[in-house]
This record gives structure tokens, sequence and C-alpha cells, in this order.
């Protein structure tokens, strides 16, 4: 849950709103704060003060598509056993159909900046009965890379099938 939503229309949820369809489309790297701030009809002064730079809103827009990716993947990887191969399948597919749903393929697809902890390697890790860090990494990279592939074009389909070839047993 957010700690905190935006009135609707101020500022803030424009910066906000602006900011999730910028960065689905143009990546972290190449929006500009004079970009943003200007797609949400604010100055730049509004976007330093409500998230203090670039990289503040732009983590407070991944956090937030993060959470509700991952309160699916663990629903998901419940439904499935909780633990496992089966858990895992269920957790990145869920998540990647989400990730296409919310159109956030690009978002989240990126790895995370700024020192901040991969959580879908982190959920895949915990539902790993050995809680093996190599796997999680591979299947997480797996996950980002089908995510960019219909970023950059692909169809959800396909990459879907292809993430779903890499998770099988």
């Amino acid at each position: 849950m957010r700690e905190w939503i935006p009135v609707p229309g101020s500022a803030k949820a424009r910066l906000v709103e602006s900011a999730l369809h910028h960065f689905e489309r143009f990546g972290f790297e190449t929006a500009s704060v004079g970009e943003l701030a200007a797609k949400a009809g604010v100055t730049t002064g509004s976007l330093y003060h409500h998230f203090g730079s670039k990289l503040g809103l732009y983590l407070t827009v991944r956090d937030d598509v993060e959470r509700r990716i991952g309160d699916r993947m663990e629903g998901a990887a419940e439904s499935a056993g909780g633990t496992g191969r089966p858990a895992v399948r269920a957790a990145l597919t869920v998540a990647f159909d989400a990730a296409v749903r919310f159109d956030v393929c690009r978002l989240v697809g990126e790895p995370p900046v700024a020192e901040r902890p991969d959580r879908v390697e982190l959920t895949v890790r915990g539902l790993l009965p050995d809680r093996a860090g190599p796997t999680a990494l591979v299947l997480a990279a797996a996950w980002r890379t089908a995510l960019l592939s219909v970023a950059d074009g692909a169809t959800s389909t396909s990459a879907r099938e292809a993430l779903e070839f890499v998770l099988a047993d």
C-alpha cells in the first residue's frame, strides 16, 4: 500500500502519472527533469519540491509498480504451492502478465537503480527451497529480458512463450 495517495489533479499526482508514462516510453536514463515537468504541466521546481530529484520521482513510481506486481507474484506463488518450481513459474508468469497489462514493461524491465534491491530476484529466491541465489538471478534476468523485448516491439505472446520456455521443467 502507498504511504501517500496524491490528490487527483494535484501537481504531485500529475508528476507521478506523467512520469510513469515517460519512464515507460523512454527509460530512466534518457528522461530529463525538464521533460518530466513539462509533460506534467508543472515547473521543475515543483518536481524537486515533491520528489527531490528525477531519481526520487523514478523511485516513487517504480516502487509503487513493483509493489503491485510483487503482491500478484506472492498470490500466484501461494496458489501454486508456495515454494518450488511451480510457485516460481506461476509468480513470474503472473508478474509478466501484470507488467504487460499495466503497460510498464520497460519500467520494471530495466534493472533496479541506486543500489536498490531487485525485488523480483528476492521474491524468486524466497520461493526456492534452497534459496539458490544464482538461479533466482538468472530467472529474474530472463523475466526482465522478456519484458524489455515487449517494450522494444516484440509481441507479448512471443515474449511470454520465451519466458515459459526458460521456466519449463
